[in-house]
């Protein structure tokens, strides 16, 4: 073999060792040199330069770059190695969560573009400085839980603009909690079992009590109020005391005035309240509650003076039948009060008394009941009957026993007492969905053929079959309370365009869904008039967009098998009802479609479900689908 060919064998042989050992780029060798830190990493040992990394555990990549890393429940000790992690120009999301970490907080601030930052479940400890999240302007999730970090709250938290999430529980945080007023999307939040002191800042006082509970120095709203100081109490005993004597002699001087004149009038008005409290008295106190009728008019003889049945298939009483009645408050809404009302003759019956119903006149009115009478399908609640009167209106329908929605997804539930599992929930939403089609078909030119719905108004049978209530309501409504307290004036429909369209009860529709998948009250609902924009769909919107979909659903579903996937088609649907943009939002027929389609459990196919989707804390998907399957828009 001459020089020249064996010089031309050496180049090939080199040129196939180039081309055959695989080169991953900088992201693989900055994880390695961070994997030495880390001690008990045996479930990282595909962790190697002869596969791609982001198929190696917890590494999720976007175009090409480390974007995530999730190491959880992994049982990781040693260091966590942030000089190798902020070469990693991509990373956007981590999470150390469940494992055996300890020492000081990580200095997770040289990462300036993280977006998630999971490190609960360690050992973490000692005091973390006050600037601490300094110029972390993208931070969303901030989860700190179960560790041992002591001293006060970092204000350098309270200043992320963007931060929708902060759980800080079961550590050993003291002080005050700072003003989280420059927080505006915070939407969840946990400061329970630490050692924190003081006023709750006003910024915090819309969460629930739970949220700091197990701390014994924290007061005021939602919580017991503050006490004052001692000085102050005195001060303010004395100034009550002054006004108590003023009072006094004025009172004395006006009696010896008018006592001569105040008599007749005096006995004339006792006589009157007397003769009414015996008049309405049946022996049941929430009775008298219900038909106490002040001002002018008597229920007796008011508009007619009777009830007004609108259904032919149910057994006729009259208003004196709801009077005797044994009657229980279920509960009182920004509409009026509702009420459960046991006849004589046996069955419930619920009276629903409206204050805000005066947008048509009585003959408009009692045409648009009748027309809510003739309805007929197995998932609306009929309406029974009416009672008319200028200044307020009742409307009587069955008692569903089993409760709302609503009460099954948010209330208190006894100790060992299930959830709504995935099965149970996807027959409720099919059933609305077809009780809201059957609306759509019946009203076809009403923009809002619903027009309020929620959770509250589905109620649910024996067989937690749903049934759609305080439907079609919106045309009879006071027109400024309606858009102060109706769902359907909730929507971007309104808060941006100051409209509603046949695709507003679309976008109602798809904050049930979420709320049902998700086990989250949508606390926008709750805001009267034109609010933020923050709602639930921009949280679910934001948690998908991350890729941490198996965070969405809520835990009470745990324990369904072969059903992730139809769960994450079901909220497919829910996003695609959300759209912000009416225009691309769907169609009530299309959404009706898919919903229908849907399964309790996946096809075949599970297995590819199942790799891609187990999460070892809930059960679900940890794997988002991709931005074109899950995208849609939140801002007009």
């Amino acid at each position: 073999m001459s020089q020249k060919q064996a010089n031309c064998c050496v180049w090939l042989v080199s040129l196939l060792a180039v081309l055959v050992v695989p080169t991953w780029g900088d992201d693989a060798d900055t994880l390695i040199n961070f994997r030495i830190s880390l001690s008990n990493d045996a479930a990282l040992n595909n962790w190697d330069n002869t596969i791609p990394p982001c198929n190696w555990t917890g590494v999720r990549c976007k175009d090409g770059s480390v974007f995530r890393l999730r190491l959880e429940n992994m049982s990781l000790t040693g260091l966590i190695d942030m000089n190798s992690l902020v070469q990693l120009s991509g990373l956007r999301s981590l999470s150390f969560k469940n494992n055996s970490f300890d020492g000081p907080i990580p200095d997770v601030k040289r990462i300036g573009a993280l977006r998630i930052l999971y490190l609960s479940y360690n050992k973490f400890s000692g005091e973390i400085s006050d600037d601490a999240f300094t110029g972390m302007n993208y931070l969303t999730k901030v989860h700190l839980a179960r560790n041992q970090f002591t001293g006060k709250i970092p204000t350098s938290l309270a200043s992320l603009d963007k931060l929708a999430e902060l759980n800080l529980q079961g550590n050993q945080f003291e002080g005050d909690i700072p003003d989280f007023r420059k927080a505006t999307k915070l939407n969840t939040v946990d400061f329970s079992i630490n050692q924190l002191l003081g006023p709750i800042p006003p910024s915090l006082r819309r969460f629930n009590a739970s949220s700091f509970a197990d701390n014994k120095g924290l007061c005021g709203r939602p919580l017991k109020a503050c006490k004052s100081s001692k000085k102050k109490t005195i001060l303010i005993i004395v100034i009550v005391a002054a006004c108590v004597i003023a009072l006094a002699a004025i009172v004395a001087i006006s009696y010896i005035v008018s006592s001569g004149r105040g008599s007749k009038s005096s006995q004339f008005k006792t006589t009157k309240d007397t003769k009414a409290l015996k008049k309405y008295d049946t022996g049941q106190k929430e009775a008298q509650k219900i038909f106490d009728y002040s001002g002018s008019g008597n229920p007796q003889k008011g508009e007619n003076g009777k009830l007004i049945f609108v259904r032919d298939d149910r057994e006729r009483f009259d208003l004196q039948d709801l009077l005797r009645a044994s009657a229980e408050v279920l509960g009182s809404g920004s509409f009026g009060s509702t009420y459960k009302a046991v006849l004589l003759s046996g069955p419930a019956m619920v009276v629903k008394r409206f204050r805000h119903m005066n947008n048509v006149g009585r003959e408009d009115f009692h045409d648009r009941m009748r027309k809510l009478g003739s309805l007929s399908h197995p998932n609306l609640l009929p309406l029974v009957a009416f009672y008319y009167r200028k200044e307020e209106k009742l409307l009587v329908s069955d008692f569903v026993p089993n409760g709302s929605l609503a009460s099954h997804l948010h209330g208190n539930r006894a100790p060992g007492q299930p959830g709504l599992d995935w099965p149970t929930r996807l027959k409720i939403i099919k059933g609305v969905a077809k009780g809201l089609a059957y609306l759509y078909k019946e009203f076809p030119s009403l923009p809002l053929p619903h027009g309020h719905l929620k959770s509250s108004n589905v109620v649910l049978d024996k067989n937690f079959e749903p049934l759609l209530t305080d439907y079609t309501l919106v045309q009879v409504m006071n027109k400024e309370h309606a858009q102060a307290q109706m769902v359907a004036y909730k929507s971007p429909d309104f808060t941006q365009a100051d409209r509603t369209t046949r695709k507003t009860d679309v976008w109602s529709l798809g904050i049930l869904i979420l709320e049902m998948l998700t086990g989250k009250f949508p606390a926008n609902y709750l805001k009267q008039g034109k609010g933020v924009n923050t709602d639930l769909a921009s949280w679910v919107n934001s948690v998908v967009r991350e890729e941490w979909t198996g965070e969405v659903f809520d835990k009470d579903m745990k324990g369904t098998r072969n059903g992730e996937g139809e769960m994450l088609k079901l909220l497919k649907v829910g996003m695609c009802c959300c759209e912000w943009n009416a225009e691309r939002r769907w169609e009530l027929r299309e959404a009706v479609k898919k919903i229908e389609e849907l399964k309790e459990r996946d096809n075949d196919n599970y297995d590819d479900y199942s790799s891609n989707y187990a999460s070892e804390e809930y059960g679900y998907s940890s794997r988002a689908l991709t931005e074109d399957d899950f995208s849609f828009s939140v801002t007009a």
